[in-house]
């Protein structure tokens, strides 16, 4: 096996979030396997304080842990790619703080997940709202229509991330979810059957700097955070609150110099106060209009936004029922009024609120509008 792979993954795995300490210490020394084959003392000169934690831990065990990690990892469908290698990716590989190595899982090849295509990254709240993952799902459709395709990348948690996940996949995009565990401990766990659909497409992967069996800790959001802003040309930050993992990834992309987008929201919605802050302070710029952001990201326009006539659906979909204009009628209202609830519906409309529950419930098994957990309903984003 090659030795020089062996080392960079002992160091990366040594130096956790302080990769520039183990960069300057391969740069000082040639290799990293000449890194280990440096006296201790040597090593602690070098380092400097702030790097003397990990010189003691640099040597045999360290080494044969790594080996042995990569030994079993061979003939499964985890390889482990390094920043000498051709496929990594370029744009990570120019962050100050870059991995040394990448746990990839993938049916694909890596030199078909890391090609020159744009990679744009998708994040926000795990808490998003009805708006939010409409218009995430929008825009991520958007994409898919332009003449450069990009690759959407997020970090596979509950809400924004899962929705772009899964709005790439219907699209035919090739998706990056970055992980803050080990490669093989899906988090959510609920998200296993979501990591296997991502792993199957082509193009897309699961990703990790983290050695395998490494559980969450709040830590290691925050360090996979960087990776997500780091591999992308620009971050799209859909909702999020003044605190959150969406807000820290789009700072660390603007400290990187990546473009950040943010979409505006409610001044009074606290899942949007993350994103208004992000464009009053001139982070990020204001996603206002579909077509122009296409234009902005470098992608060209799109030809995945014409709206389906929703009056034509109704028609079709329920041509034989007695209930048919009053199905379009409450289709309508919904498409008028986002987030609208059952109740709301029934005292606008004068309608029984149990009959209400019913025809909302035939719109929503026609695909037309979805209710969430809340009750509120949202019109199909093809319809909007």
């Amino acid at each position: 096996m090659d030795k020089e792979r062996i080392c960079l993954n002992a160091l990366g795995t040594i130096f956790c979030y302080e990769t520039a300490g183990a960069l300057n210490l391969i740069q000082a020394c040639g290799s990293a396997a000449q890194v280990f084959a440096t006296p201790a003392n040597d090593l602690r000169e070098m380092a400097g304080p702030a790097g003397m934690k990990y010189v003691e831990q640099i040597g045999p065990a360290a080494l044969e842990a790594s080996e042995e990690l990569l030994e079993k990892m061979e003939g499964t469908a985890v390889r482990y790619i390094t920043i000498e290698d051709d496929v990594y990716p370029a744009l990570l590989r120019e962050c100050p703080d870059p991995p040394l190595g990448l746990y990839v899982k993938s049916s694909d090849t890596s030199g078909n997940i890391f090609t020159d295509r744009p990679f744009i990254s998708v994040v926000g709240t795990r808490d998003a709202s009805s708006y939010g993952r409409e218009w995430c799902s929008k825009i991520v459709s958007a994409m898919a229509g332009c003449p450069r395709r990009p690759v959407i990348v997020s970090g596979l948690a509950m809400g924004v991330d899962i929705t772009a996940h899964l709005a790439a996949l219907e699209n035919g995009l090739p998706t990056i979810a970055v992980m803050a565990t080990g490669i093989d401990e899906v988090y959510p766990f609920r998200h296993g059957r979501y990591a296997d659909a991502i792993c199957s497409a082509p193009g897309s992967a699961l990703l990790s700097d983290y050695p395998p069996h490494t559980s969450p800790t709040a830590i290691h959001f925050l360090r996979r955070n960087r990776i997500i802003a780091g591999l992308c040309s620009a971050t799209l930050l859909i909702e999020s609150r003044i605190r959150g993992g969406g807000m820290n990834t789009s700072k660390i992309a603007f400290g990187y110099d990546r473009d950040v987008y943010a979409l505006p929201g409610r001044i009074d919605d606290i899942r949007s106060g993350g994103c208004n802050l992000l464009i009053r302070s001139k982070i990020a710029e204001p996603i206002t209009d579909i077509e122009e952001l296409m234009e902005r990201l470098g992608l060209g326009r799109s030809g995945n936004l014409k709206k389906t006539d929703l009056e034509a659906v109704v028609r079709t979909a329920f041509a034989d029922s007695p209930q048919l204009e009053t199905l379009l009628s409450l289709a309508l209202l919904v498409k008028k009024r986002r987030s609208i609830t059952a109740e709301d519906i029934s005292y606008e409309t004068g309608l029984p609120y149990h009959q209400v529950l019913a025809l909302t419930a035939l719109l929503e098994t026609g695909g037309i509008i979805a209710t969430d957990l809340l009750g509120n309903c949202t019109i199909d984003v093809h319809y909007c």
